[in-house]
C-alpha cells in the first residue's frame, strides 16, 4: 500500500462531536478533504448550518445533526439518526468540550458537574454504543478522543482549571483503557492532546496570557488553523494502523519545560 493510500479516507464515514467550529471543525475539513463523508454534531442549530455551509463549499460530503451530550439519554437515538442517514460509523472523534474556570477551593458543584460530564461521560457513551452496535460487529473501527495537554500538567500561574485538568487526564487514561479492551475487536482508540489553539473554550485566556504562552512554548507560537489536520488525519487513517491507545501531543513545545 502506498503512503497515500495509507492516508486515504474515501469510503469512510466519520462522527466528529462539536464539529460546528474550532478544533473540530478544522478536523472536519481534514477528514473531509481526504475523502472521508462527515457527520458532524453540534448544541446549536445555527453554528451547525454554517460549518455545513462552508464544508460543502469545499467539496465535502457531510451531515448535521443537533445534540447536546450532556443529554444522555439522547445518544443512542443520535446514534440510530446518523446509522440511518449514512449507514455506518468508521470513525468516531469525541472532540465536545467544556471548562470552567475557578479556584479550586471555591469550585462549583454545578461547574464541576458540567465539565466531567462533558468530557469524561459523553465520550465513553458515546464510544460505547458505537462500538456495540457498530465496531464491534464489523471487527474494526477507530475512536480519536480529544484530550489535552493539561492532561499532563498542573495549572500555570493565571490559570484556574482544576476540573478541565483532570477530565482531560481521565480522556487519556480512557483511550488507552478502551485502546486495550477492545483491541481484538480490530477497534484502534487514541487520543489527540493540543495546547493552546485558537477556540471558544481558549481564546479568553490566548488574549490574556498570549504573550506569556508564545515565550513558554519552544517554537515561540501557539497553535494555528492548519497545525491539528495531520495529526487529525494520522490517526483517523490506516497510516497510523499499528498505533492505538496513545496520547498525541501538539502544542509547541510547551509541555517540555
Amino acid at each position: 500500500m502506498s503512503v497515500r493510500q495509507l492516508f486515504n479516507l474515501a469510503g469512510k464515514t466519520a462522527l466528529i462531536t462539536g464539529g460546528s467550529r474550532g478544533l473540530g471543525l478544522q478536523m472536519a475539513e481534514a477528514l473531509g478533504e481526504m475523502g472521508a463523508r462527515l457527520a458532524i454534531t453540534a448544541r446549536k442549530a445555527d453554528e451547525l448550518a454554517a460549518a455545513k455551509a462552508h464544508l460543502e463549499g469545499l467539496g465535502i460530503e457531510v451531515a448535521t445533526f443537533t445534540n447536546d451530550l450532556q443529554q444522555f439519554d439522547a445518544i443512542p437515538a443520535l446514534v440510530d439518526t446518523v446509522l440511518a442517514e449514512l449507514g455506518s460509523i468508521d470513525i468516531l472523534v469525541n472532540n465536545a468540550g467544556a471548562t470552567w474556570g475557578a479556584k479550586a477551593e471555591d469550585y462549583p458543584d454545578a461547574a464541576w458537574h458540567k465539565v466531567m460530564n462533558l468530557n469524561v461521560s459523553a465520550p465513553f457513551f458515546l464510544t460505547r454504543e458505537v462500538a456495540k452496535r457498530v465496531m464491534i460487529p464489523k471487527g474494526q473501527g477507530n475512536v480519536i478522543i480529544t484530550a489535552s495537554v493539561a492532561a499532563f500538567k498542573g495549572t500555570p500561574p493565571g490559570m484556574h482549571t482544576v476540573a478541565y485538568n483532570t477530565s482531560k487526564a481521565a480522556a487519556v487514561h480512557l483511550a488507552r483503557t478502551l485502546a486495550s479492551e477492545w483491541g481484538p475487536y480490530g477497534i484502534r482508540v487514541n487520543a489527540i492532546c493540543p495546547g493552546f489553539f485558537p477556540s471558544k473554550l481558549a481564546n479568553g485566556l490566548i488574549d490574556q496570557l498570549g504573550d506569556q504562552l508564545i515565550a513558554r512554548a519552544p517554537l515561540r507560537r501557539i497553535g494555528g488553523e492548519e497545525d491539528l489536520k495531520g495529526a487529525a488525519v494520522y490517526l483517523a487513517s490506516d497510516a497510523s494502523r499499528h498505533m492505538t491507545g496513545q496520547a498525541l501531543v501538539l502544542d509547541g513545545g510547551a509541555s517540555l519545560i
